[in-house]
């Protein structure tokens, strides 16, 4: 018979561990994820190595607990929990429901108390307990039956706390940690103890005496004059102390040991919560990344595979569909096209169409109108054939995202499903995925396709519909669509990288990196391999003796976190810090770029994903053109690699100055800031002049510098944890930054506090295009999710506004371009940038008409203001 055993998990320590280990990510909807992703790698580990057949993760029920009656400052000390990491307990409550496992809290207790009933329980019933926590309290509760694991500083290090490991790490046995935190007392609890009583002075005592009672009872025979007063004077307080920090091993608990069996994970559950919080890498860790679904019995339709493409095919609108299975569709197969309508069904092979005179003709035929899933993918991929799509007046997927952009990433499938329509398979049911994944023959496979046409009709109507009723066909006719369309100009037409150059600078490189890797092993004194964690920490933390800050199953953490706060120690760490970067340069842009070059057009060839972030920003991948590093200068000369593509051309650049900060000013009308643009001061020396009540000449760069951040801060819903980790400062001060920005602009702080109050009367917030951004959180029950909905209602519409403003500017310019009967191109856009190549004899006009063109593509209550620049390649344009 299997052994009985029980896991129990500190959740409030664990999360904290977590969030603090972790750097702060989010998901694509804006959500913080770092204590979630952390609990979760614990949770997986915990599962894996302990195979528990009974479990519960127990959390803190609030603030007060019957200790508090002894002490009202018990805990008194520590900071409000951040935000950022409230909003996430939830998910993680979430979390462990999808994992089948157990969560209690017990009001007026907390977590340990739970976890120590729970314990002692199993123990009396024969169970082998193992607990897991970030708190050394815990380990009292050791014994020959429990083992205590305690969380290092990374998430799935622990070390195991026996009654063998305590005695060989204090001399102590369990029970005797309760004594020594009543001596020492414990700062992260407010237990006070005894003032000047440290943990080596703790032990020596508990060795001679045992016990903090037989201590006090034979306090004459206590060594040390000073010593024995200071015990005299605080032995109620020790003795409090004590109290305190005692575990409670028979609260009033009503759960059961046969409550919390654990019987395995539902997959599908953890599948849908791993995709919602972008835990990609946790998917694949689970074997797959996702279930195969099962679709009811599908409704037979009519397919006609038409012998020869003729004329008559085609009516005046039709639901046109091509079929492609690979993400990059500037690569992709195309595995053929559907075509409904009043015609017919018809499903046309990809070699036949495209040799098809009258397939051509169509597809290039404005007055023929057509609906479509995705425009810019149907048109890169038609155009990489030379045809060019003209006539698609409705795009699905398009209209899917302006109705609702957190819901991103659906295929036909899912979207037809959410608006009740049937009759059609998703493509991983259809095709299979992973080793399964194969195209069927062509019968079964224009069936799947007209299937995809037929939904299109009805999908269009109500997507039409809905749009009006939302005051949104303009945002999706007049900006998304038009854009749609440039943007697959852009990646069709690609940017030329100058192989040679990239090439040269990969030499350059490496050799700057073989000089700091010389560098680093004379500061070492010896040869070593930089990248291997494990050498690097001998050196680092036993040859020079520099104090480690974390540890890791492997040895010490030598992670760039650990790294920059030990820079000031040693020169080394500026050297390892910078060898690292100019690493990652190396292999991620140098040689990334050099991967993707199109041999034929000597061009990058990115995408533009115009459907997915909630803000309505762009993002650009294959490659990512919109995150080359520019702070160092290694990673700026990566630019002079992007060239015009014609000779006497040069590259041109425009940027929004401070775009967001004027589109606040705008939303939220406050007279100070507006005043400020209009006088074209510089807004982070103004901020700073109110914030700390100086004059213009008085304001330190720190000064500024402290203004920029609460500046950018506020537009991104910052918190005072979050601007304290920006700053290096200490929360009250970051707290104390805001408050006084807010009363600086009292028209801020109202649009902050009316923006709420609409998001929660509507369930929505909206940018100046009409853009909708839901936030069903804000009228959660739950704190921590509804103070991240205020934080997004807040930064929503400033971040949206300016992302429409940007794409307007587009359309505006490309415009502008053909009126005028330029030759330049828009190339890139890059966040507030838009990179143009020029011929040399343009850029007059250019300097003229681009800002004109930008400055007017919406009308504020602040002049929007754009910089530009230009030269031979895109480093020398800024």
């Amino acid at each position: 018979m299997k052994k009985k055993k029980l896991v129990l998990i500190d959740g409030n320590s664990i999360a904290y561990r977590a969030f603090f280990a972790l750097p702060l990510l989010n998901n694509d909807k804006g959500i913080h994820t770092n204590a979630v992703y952390g609990f979760t790698m614990m949770l997986m580990k915990i599962l894996e190595d302990e195979k528990p057949t009974h479990m519960l993760v127990a959390f803190d029920a609030g603030k007060t607990t019957f200790r508090h009656k002894t002490f009202e400052e018990y805990k008194g000390g520590r900071q409000k929990t951040p935000p950022e990491l409230s909003e996430q307990f939830p998910f993680i409550r979430e979390l462990l429901d999808a994992y089948g496992i157990s969560r209690y809290e017990l009001e007026n207790y907390e977590a340990d108390d739970i976890i120590g009933t729970l314990s002692l329980n199993a123990e009396k019933e024969g169970f082998e307990v193992k607990i897991i926590s970030g708190d050394k309290d815990l380990t009292q509760l050791s014994s020959n039956h429990t083992t205590v694991g305690i969380t290092r500083k990374g998430i799935t290090d622990i070390e195991e706390y026996t009654p063998e490991h305590i005695k060989e790490k204090y001399g102590l046995v369990p029970e005797q940690i309760i004594d020594m935190k009543g001596l020492m007392g414990d700062t992260s609890d407010n237990i006070p103890g005894v003032p000047g009583v440290g943990e080596k002075t703790a032990i020596k005592l508990l060795k001679e005496f045992s016990s903090l009672e037989k201590l006090f009872e034979s306090i004459d025979q206590v060594s040390g004059a000073k010593l024995k007063e200071k015990l005299q004077n605080f032995k109620d307080q020790a003795i409090m102390s004590k109290q305190l920090a005692t575990i409670e091993r028979h609260a009033p608990i009503k759960v059961d040991l046969d409550d919390i069996t654990y019987e395995g994970y539902a997959k599908a559950k953890v599948v849908a919560l791993f995709k919602e919080l972008g835990f990609q890498s946790l998917l694949d860790k689970l074997g797959e990344d996702s279930e195969s679904d099962t679709s009811d019995e599908l409704e037979e339709i009519e397919v006609e595979i038409p012998a020869q493409i003729t004329e008559e095919l085609f009516t005046e609108h039709s639901n046109f569909y091509v079929e492609m299975l690979e993400d990059n569709y500037h690569t992709a197969e195309i595995l053929g096209f559907s075509i409904v309508n009043e015609n017919g069904h018809f499903f046309l092979p990809t070699e036949q169409a495209l040799q098809s005179e009258a397939f051509k003709n169509w597809a290039e035929d404005e007055s023929k109108k057509k609906t479509v899933y995705d425009v810019k993918r149907t048109e890169v991929s038609l155009r990489r054939r030379n045809i060019h799509l003209k006539g698609a007046d409705f795009d699905i997927l398009m209209a899917t995202y302006i109705l609702n952009p957190s819901e991103t990433g659906e295929d036909l499938a899912a979207i037809a499903k959410k608006y009740q329509i049937g009759n059609i398979q998703s493509d991983e049911a259809f095709y299979g995925k992973g080793a399964k994944r194969k195209i069927p023959e062509m019968n079964k496979l224009a069936e799947h396709l007209i299937r995809k046409g037929l939904v299109m009709s009805q999908l269009r109507a109500k997507l039409e519909d809905e749009l009006i009723k939302n005051e949104q066909f303009d945002l999706f006719r007049e900006l998304e669509m038009p854009l749609s369309l440039i943007l697959a100009d852009m990646e069709f037409y690609g940017i030329k990288v100058e192989r040679k150059r990239l090439e040269a600078m990969g030499r350059e490189l490496n050799e700057r990196i073989i000089e700091i890797e010389e560098k680093i092993c004379e500061l070492a004194g010896e040869k070593f391999n930089i990248n291997s964690p494990k050498q690097l920490g001998v050196i680092l933390f036993e040859k020079l003796g520099l104090p480690p800050l974390k540890k890791t199953k492997t040895g010490y953490s030598t992670s760039a976190d650990v790294l920059e706060k030990l820079a000031p120690e040693h020169e080394i760490i500026e050297h390892i810090l910078l060898y690292r970067q100019l690493g990652k340069l190396q292999s991620t842009y140098i040689e990334g770029l050099l991967k993707v070059i199109d041999p034929k057009t000597e061009k990058v060839h990115t995408r533009f994903q115009q459907t997915l972030t909630a803000t309505g920003r762009l993002s650009s991948i294959d490659p990512n053109l919109q995150n080359i590093p520019i702070r160092l200068e290694e990673g700026r000369k990566i630019r002079q690699a992007f060239v015009p593509s014609e000779p006497g051309w040069v590259i041109f650049a425009a940027d929004y100055s401070q775009i967001e900060l004027r589109v606040l000013a705008h939303i939220s009308g406050d007279e100070k800031l507006i005043q400020a643009f209009k006088d074209d001061l510089d807004i982070h020396t103004k901020t700073a002049m109110e914030v700390f009540h100086v004059d213009q000449e008085e304001v330190t760069s720190n000064m500024r510098r402290q203004a920029k951040a609460v500046n950018f801060g506020i537009v991104y819903g910052i918190s005072d944890y979050g601007l304290s980790q920006s700053l290096g400062i200490s929360r009250k001060e970051a707290g104390n930054f805001i408050e006084r920005y807010l009363n600086s602009y009292p028209g801020v702080k109202e649009y902050m506090d009316d923006i709420i109050h609409q998001a929660k009367e509507k369930g929505f917030v909206t940018t100046l295009l009409h853009r909708r951004r839901y936030i069903p959180e804000i009228t959660s029950r739950n704190f921590n999710l509804r103070s991240f909905a205020e934080r997004t209602a807040m930064n929503t519409p400033i971040q949206g506004s300016a992302a429409d403003i940007i794409k307007k500017a587009m359309i505006d310019m490309d415009e502008a371009l053909k009126d005028k009967g330029l030759k330049t191109r828009l190339l890139l856009q890059v966040h507030d940038e838009l990179i143009f190549e020029a011929p040399e004899e343009e850029i007059e006009i250019l300097k003229e008409l681009v800002p004109l063109v930008m400055e007017n593509a919406v009308e504020l209550s602040v002049p929007l203001k754009v910089d530009y620049s230009y030269g031979p390649t895109w480093f020398d344009a800024k």
